[in-house]
Order: structure tokens, then C-alpha cells, then sequence
């Protein structure tokens, strides 16, 4: 019996000196830190920008095509010819509706106004405005001139010679 004490004494040393040895080696498991990242900072997302319209072009004729632009520019015109002036425009988005003015004034040599004339638009990318005088009894022999506003404020102008 001694030698089974022994031995069972000696069974549970190396059983506890192996328990010891295996958690002695092993490693300790540190915890892993992720750093937290900062908090990026955006800028504020700009407003939206309002579509403009703007006035592109500037033609005189005595007739215009079904596009509603000038078929033949000129600047000399008969006393009995209609006088059209063909305001091309476009606007800055061209999804967008833009509600203007555009207006257009009609003077003699002296600054004599011969006509007025507005029109209350919904531009919507581009486009060709109609502008048209005309005189029964003919116009007088001389120069003239169109301004064009968009809004009130002038935008385009043309002169032209009225001649037999």
C-alpha cells in the first residue's frame, strides 16, 4: 500500500505541476484597443441655384420661319416692311421654367419712341422670341432702333436704316 501512496502521491504532483506549467506558459491575451476615428466634418450641402434666363441673340427680319427665327438678318428695311425682331434666349438648367419679362422698345433717330412692347415668358431652355412693328402708312426714311430687356434690365440691342 505504501507503494500505491507513492504513487498516487507522486500522480498528483506531476498532474499539478503540469496544470501549473501549462498556465504559466501560457500568454496572457491582451485586449485590443480599436481607436474610435473622429468624427469627420462635412460642409453643409450648398443650396440649390435658381435657373436663370438669359438673352443669347439679337436678329431683325421681315419674316420669320416656323422655328420663329429671322429667315434672312437685315438692316435696311423698305417704309411698308414689317420689321420683326427675333429675341433668341435660353435658361441656365434647361429642365427648368423660368418666369421673365422680356420687353423690347422701338425708337426713331431723335430717340422718339415708335413702340412699346412687353411679354410676360416662361422660358424653358432656349427659345426665340417675336418682337414686330409695322406702319400702314410706312415708316419714315431714317435710323432706328430696338433695345431688348429681360426683367427691365437691357440685355441686347440693334440699329437699323429705314430707306426707299
Amino acid at each position: 500500500m505504501k507503494m500505491t501512496k507513492n504513487r498516487l502521491s507522486l500522480f498528483v504532483a506531476a498532474a499539478l505541476i503540469s496544470t501549473v506549467a501549462v498556465v504559466g506558459c501560457k500568454k496572457k491575451e491582451e485586449a485590443v484597443v480599436t481607436p474610435t476615428p473622429a468624427p469627420v466634418e462635412t460642409a453643409p450641402a450648398p443650396a440649390p441655384v435658381a435657373a436663370t434666363a438669359s438673352v443669347t441673340s439679337l436678329d431683325l427680319g421681315n419674316a420669320v420661319g416656323a422655328d420663329m427665327k429671322v429667315t434672312m438678318p437685315m438692316t435696311t428695311f423698305k417704309p411698308t416692311d414689317a420689321i420683326i425682331a427675333a429675341v433668341g434666349t435660353a435658361t441656365s438648367d434647361a429642365a427648368a421654367t423660368v418666369p421673365g419679362k422680356l420687353s423690347a422698345k422701338w425708337t426713331f433717330q431723335d430717340g422718339q419712341t415708335v413702340n412699346e412692347e412687353s411679354k410676360d415668358i416662361n422660358f424653358n431652355g432656349n427659345g426665340v422670341t417675336n418682337f414686330k412693328i409695322n406702319s400702314p402708312k410706312g415708316f419714315p426714311v431714317g435710323k432706328y432702333k430696338v433695345d431688348i430687356s429681360l426683367d427691365g434690365a437691357p440685355v441686347k440691342s440693334a440699329e437699323f436704316t429705314v430707306a426707299k
